[in-house]
């Protein structure tokens, strides 16, 4: 929303200068781009410093201290220390992690326990026989119960489930009948069996026994061989009243006349508590081992994991943030040295493939940069950082076509991103439209005002339209976007150079060169503004350092052969226009400075020859007046060239 006021006052209350800054790394960063994005660059670079040292894995932090200039050393900020600092830190986490873990399964333990031995015959009846596996001896049973400690909380209401319909159960031999209930609990609960007294007519018969004789009777008669034995409906009927009568239950009740009956089902009811029992303490001893060892084997492997992956990050964080420091300094060459040690994945991925293009357009290697940007470009189509500087490479190899198609290409991922409206405006610079290029790049610095460069093209159009007025006010802007953004700073040279202003265009050029040390088109410049200011041997020393930091820009080799024409140094001029023309075969202003060398040596054929080949090239309209008049003044011997220019 950009309240930056409010925001510095969220966090830094005025009323409690001395109040921590809150959420502690991610705050500091936060103020940091408050104190930026108002000027504040000290204070910013110092919140940055602190947000990295309550947390050395914070990128962003890292990357504002380069892009301010400010940022130490990367093998210095992530050392080995800070990877034993993050282990400690790690460990310690998990441990506390682990001891609240063991602390819930002291306080979970009893109560699985007490829940397996709370199972009744009942809930093992009615567990799914499909997920279950028979009891070894016993063949009606399942082993469900003696896994639910490690399944399932006290609670074993969930295993209750409808009764069995005729289809499920025919296949099935009825479980035998778990008569003394009580007699099980408190057998499991360490007491003697006692058999409930209880008048069979004052008790009604419960459900659970009235469904498992219904399930008999069905079975029965599913499975009877003789058909005609089946039993009509009032006989069935007659047979369950007396279920309901006033007789003595013997069949299903807990004292029946049925001794051998009765006595029979409780030896298996005690035979099955006794197995349960054992094989729960069984099982408990050998899983309690079990975790012991095999938490024991974990916390090892997950330690020596953590140690070997927080090694293996800050050591990417050491060669990421090293190369994107150098190249944030503009040490190019020693920022792609860096790059190339990262391994293939990591090399080959957006945002490390648009960091190389970038360094290859600042040693104003177009051809590089374009096929880094390229493959940048079709690895992550939808990424627009770095686009617009892309857009610019295919803007000076005069890529029109594919400047196009990259402009529709980003205008259809976010229409609403500066990036795309820069693309937009290059390729209208590119056809010379330069008042449609113009509201493009606006449009980009309405979408984005903190965009430096939109407002560095913007200042290029209203240049190129000779609005000096408006072109400086936009370099300004972009200033105070970022101060270390050295092409304003070129820019206002330039506007200052063509006003003949030369003092301060010297003053602009040094201040971009002292941000951007490395590039010969600033040092060019520079030695240009050097030379308009008749200090010719600072300018030629300037020439020399541009042309030994690129020998194939052809710029500062013809500059340098105009100071030593004005220095009445021909030969030596010659010698390097010479050199010049291996480089650049076409240009047509090196011919015409060739053809006034000539001129002044008295080689006059020489000079016409070169004046001719300088029109044949066809030169811009302003040169091209001046070259025919040098031409036409060639035979006249006390005639001197009036344009030095040429």
């Amino acid at each position: 929303m950009n309240l930056l006021r409010e925001a510095e006052e969220t966090l830094c209350p005025v009323n409690e200068p001395n109040v921590e800054v809150p959420s502690g790394a991610t705050g500091h960063y936060l103020l940091g781009l408050i104190y930026r994005y108002t000027g504040r660059v000290a204070a910013a670079a110092e919140q940055f410093t602190q947000a990295l040292t309550l947390d050395p894995l914070l990128w962003a932090a890292y990357e504002e201290l380069c892009i301010l200039g400010v940022a130490e050393d990367a093998n210095e900020c992530f050392t080995e220390a800070t990877a034993l600092r993050l282990q400690q830190e790690q460990t310690s986490t998990s441990n506390l992690e682990k001891s609240n873990f063991v602390n819930e399964n002291r306080v979970l333990s009893p109560n699985v326990s007490a829940s397996l031995v709370d199972i009744s015959p009942k809930h093992i009846k009615q567990l799914p026989a499909n997920n279950t596996a028979e009891v070894p001896g016993y063949p009606h049973l399942r082993a469900t119960a003696l896994h639910v400690q490690n399944t399932v909380p006290s609670n074993v209401g969930q295993f209750d489930s409808p009764s069995p319909t005729v289809t499920q159960t025919s296949g099935i031999v009825p479980p035998p009948l778990f008569r003394n209930l009580h007699a099980y609990q408190n057998t499991t609960s360490g007491d003697a069996p006692a058999k409930p007294k209880v008048n069979a007519v004052n008790q009604p018969p419960r459900r659970k026994y009235l469904d498992e004789a219904r399930l008999k009777k069905v079975t029965g008669r599913l499975f009877n061989p003789s058909g005609d034995s089946v039993p009509r409906r009032s006989a069935r009927l007659s047979r369950d009243t007396p279920i309901n009568s006033n007789s003595n239950i013997s069949q299903f009740g807990g004292n029946g006349s049925d001794h051998s009956s009765g006595s029979r089902y409780e030896a298996v009811d005690e035979m099955w508590t006794d197995n349960i029992a054992a094989t729960s303490s069984s099982l408990s001893i050998a899983e309690g081992r079990y975790f012991e060892q095999d938490k024991a084997e974990r916390t090892l492997s997950q330690d020596s994991k953590m140690a070997t992956g927080i090694k293996e990050l800050l050591g990417l964080l050491r060669t990421l943030g090293e190369g994107y420091r150098l190249s944030c300094l503009f040490k190019c060459q020693e920022a792609l040295e860096i790059y190339r040690k990262l391994p293939e994945p990591q090399f080959n991925t957006g945002w490390v493939l648009c960091q190389v293009g970038k360094a290859y357009f600042e040693l104003v290697d177009y051809l590089e940069a374009d096929h880094f940007f390229e493959f940048a470009h079709r690895l992550s189509p939808c990424t627009l950082e770095g686009m617009d500087i892309y857009s610019t490479v295919l803007y000076h190899l005069n890529e029109e076509m594919r400047l196009s198609y990259l402009a529709q290409e980003l205008i259809s991922v976010d229409r609403l991103s500066p990036q795309a409206w820069c693309a937009v405006g290059n390729c209208f610079a590119l056809r010379k439209d330069h008042e449609t290029a113009l509201k493009n790049f606006q449009r980009a610095v309405q979408l984005d005002s903190r965009v430096a460069y939109a407002h560095t093209l913007c200042g290029h159009e209203y240049s190129a339209l000779e609005d000096y007025e408006n072109s400086v006010k936009f370099y300004r802007c972009a200033l105070q976007v970022d101060e270390r953004h050295y092409n304003a700073w070129y820019g206002l040279g330039v506007v200052y150079l063509r006003q003949e202003k030369f003092e301060f265009a010297e003053h602009h050029f040094r201040r971009a060169f002292q941000i951007n040390p490395r590039s010969s088109v600033l040092m060019c410049y520079l030695g240009m503004a050097l030379h308009a200011l008749k200090r010719d041997e600072d300018a030629l020393e300037m020439m020399e350092k541009a042309i030994f930091s690129d020998k194939k820009n052809p710029l500062p080799k013809y500059q340098k052969a105009l100071i030593l024409v004005g220095l009445q140094k021909y030969q030596e001029a010659l010698d390097e226009l010479e050199r010049l023309r291996e480089i650049a075969p076409h240009e047509s202003s090196m011919y015409a400075l060739m053809g006034k060398i000539y001129k002044q040596l008295n080689i006059l054929d020489k000079a016409v020859f070169c004046f001719g080949v300088a029109l044949d090239l066809k030169p811009p309209a302003a040169d091209l007046a001046i070259i025919k008049s040098a031409m036409e003044k060639v035979h006249l011997p006390d005639e001197l060239m009036e344009d030095d220019d040429l």
